[in-house]
């Protein structure tokens, strides 16, 4: 079955043509300034990467621009459009109203455009890209897979904030958690490696990439997670802050004659290792710093890792105990020294990182000795293949799977 997996931006849009029986990507690429000009990349399988400018609108016109990458008669991978089965589009945020992935119905848009509010920067692009979808491919079933599905089965003592109880019931102000098809993809996998059912495992994945965040996976369910109302929450990240204390907005806001945008804005895009190290939001920027004896780069990576540790120490005690910590994404599956320096902290319960095995990158590998109590690996996350696999369950429990 040939799925095309959409993830659309407010001025790009990534895809990827997978088959579904192999698991083999077709083909990827990505449409950026949309509405601002236009500009195509295109890569088949096995073959070179083409970029394209051309003039790109609206995202129906990338969509329509992808499709005819596709077919076309040189490198395209499809004979012809008929060959996609179904779409599978990124979601960010489902709220309360989905906890797994859901067919694209009138009345799943609306359920997402309700949730506007809590993902301004982003469902309204997601529904873009749906739409664009249908009009070019009109008569093709779609899927929507949540980043804050997954993190639905939390308990309310781990989403609940010590707010008054109404923002909750009048406003659904609670940790939502995202990265969510990451988490799932990558935490099944670590079962699967370590030799324990789904269902009866603890697993700590430390997604960390640009964006970053820590889930607590208690036998296949998402039961806490870092990223709370919105991504800001949580870990440092590249440019975000993460964890901090609320009194800091007016603090600021006054020193810097700033009102609570500014702030908003400085902690979103001006704040987290960029902020902190004055060096980058690139963390091989600040590792290449510390490399060559910068201190303050340095201290900017400890204090990061630092705040991984802490989470994963939190959540071995929210699950009474761990199988297995996985690390993912970006930072996670090339950056040594934040796996070394968080893992570092857990010497005390004899979860010891091998020198050698723990210098590779991008790559599925224990990191762990093999006394380790407790085994470190590093899975790459495939978050275009979960949508895949998601959107192949959802047309099957839909009888449209052909």
């Amino acid at each position: 079955m040939k799925i095309l997996v959409i993830n659309c931006g407010s001025s790009s849009l990534k895809y990827q043509v997978i088959e579904t029986e192999t698991e083999e990507v077709l083909a990827k690429g990505i449409c950026e300034r949309i509405g601002i000009g236009g500009v195509l990349e295109y890569t088949p399988k096995g073959g070179e990467k083409e970029i394209t400018e051309m003039n790109l609108p609206t995202h129906t016109e990338a969509v329509a621009a992808v499709l005819k990458a596709l077919t076309n008669e040189k490198t395209g991978v499809l004979k012809s459009l008929d060959e996609i089965e179904a779409v599978g589009h990124r979601v960010v945020h489902g709220g309360e109203a989905f906890s797994e992935a859901a067919l694209v119905t009138e009345e799943m848009i609306k359920a997402v455009e309700d949730c506007n509010d809590l993902a301004p920067l982003h469902n309204p692009a997601n529904i873009i890209g749906i739409r664009s979808c249908q009009k070019v491919l009109p008569n093709v079933p779609m899927v929507g897979v949540f980043d804050t599905a997954f993190h639905q089965t939390m308990p309310a003592k781990a989403y609940l904030y010590g707010i008054p109880y109404k923002y909750y019931t009048d406003y659904k102000v609670r940790r939502y958690g995202f990265h969510g098809t990451s988490h799932q993809f990558v935490s099944k996998r670590a079962a699967e490696l370590i030799g324990k059912p789904y269902n009866n495992s603890k697993i700590i994945v430390c997604h960390l990439g640009n964006g970053a965040s820590i889930s607590a996976v208690l036998n296949g369910k998402s039961i806490d997670t870092s990223m709370g109302l919105t991504p800001l929450e949580g870990l440092m990240m590249g440019t975000r802050s993460g964890d901090i204390d609320p009194s800091l907005v007016q603090f600021i806001a006054k020193k810097e004659n700033t009102d609570i945008d500014g702030v908003m804005e400085i902690l979103n895009k001006k704040s987290g290792v960029l902020g902190l190290s004055g060096i980058s939001s690139d963390f091989r920027d600040i590792t290449a710093k510390m490399e060559a004896g910068d201190q303050h780069a340095k201290d900017t990576l400890e204090a990061y890792s630092y705040r991984v540790a802490k989470y994963i120490g939190a959540y071995i005690a929210a699950m009474h105990g761990v199988d297995c910590i996985v690390f993912t994404a970006g930072v996670g599956e090339n950056n040594k020294y934040i796996r070394r320096m968080a893992i570092s902290y857990f010497d005390y319960m004899g979860i010891k990182m091998d020198p050698e095995r723990s210098e590779a990158i991008r790559c599925e590998k224990l990191l762990s000795t093999d006394d380790s109590t407790v085994p470190v690996w590093m899975i790459p996350t495939n978050e275009e293949l979960s949508i895949a696999r998601q959107t192949v369950e959802v047309l099957k429990e839909n009888g449209l799977a052909k």
